[in-house]
């Protein structure tokens, strides 16, 4: 019989994945935002049974993290996906490529190829709309950039590395136009000062001065998208 993962009994049981890590020094639970994922960090010589106690103690914890998870989506067919910050309906088309319109998505082919269909029109868009940010505010500081990749990151929006190269995340394509802003202006002021001194977010200011406002977003509402599921998107 396959030996299972431990667990937390209840109406809702919650499976735990065990880490031993020679750099723990204490018992640490994590609960991923992404997909509620609960990984329990021990150190290398310490007993199963004593981190199992740990995490029973800090049940009401773990399942008020679990709570806050945003729910997995799925796109579908009938249902709806954000586009530049607006729900627009799925629907299918015709032609070869998908088609945006005001408040739907016209997508062709095969259902079954849904979700990956529709993260290569996605990954296309936002290449197109964050190169002319990226340039727009690399012109306005007055330093150029040296290349520009797409990832889908988890742990972060974007990132600006010594030598110039910009790196975003492409589900910035499903936030508002303003918020994908934000993150453009915040990784071109790294052009200038690499690091989060207030002369760095002196620069962001100068750049977009409203920029709290797409900030805040971000920070409330940005997990959803990572909770959008393209590689098992229903039909």
């Amino acid at each position: 019989m396959p030996i299972l993962p431990p667990s937390l009994p209840g109406q809702m049981p919650i499976e735990i994945t065990l880490r031993r890590s020679a750099r723990a020094r204490r018992f640490s639970l994590r609960v991923s935002r992404l997909d509620g994922r609960v990984t329990l960090s021990i150190p290398t010589r310490a007993r199963e049974a004593d981190a199992l106690a740990f995490a029973r103690a800090q049940e009401a914890w773990l399942r008020r993290a679990l709570i806050a998870v945003p729910p997995e989506d799925l796109p579908a067919f009938g249902g709806s996906l954000p586009v530049e910050g607006v729900a627009r309906r799925l629907l299918p088309g015709t032609g070869r490529a998908p088609k945006l319109e005001a408040e739907a998505l016209l997508v062709p082919g095969d259902p079954a190829q849904l979700g990956r269909r529709l993260a290569a029109f996605l990954k296309t868009l936002a290449r197109d709309r964050l190169a002319a940010a990226s340039d727009h505010y690399a012109t306005l500081l007055g330093r150029p950039y040296t290349s520009l990749s797409l990832r889908d990151t988890r742990s972060r929006w974007g990132s600006c590395t010594h030598d110039g190269r910009l790196m975003y995340s492409w589900r910035l394509i499903m936030a508002p136009p303003q918020v994908l802003d934000y993150v453009c202006a915040h990784e071109v002021a790294h052009l200038a000062q690499m690091n989060h001194s207030p002369a760095f977010w002196a620069e962001v200011a100068r750049l977009m001065p409203d920029y709290e406002v797409p900030r805040r977003w971000l920070k409330a509402k940005g997990q959803a998208l990572h909770a959008i599921r393209f590689d098992s998107a229903s039909n």
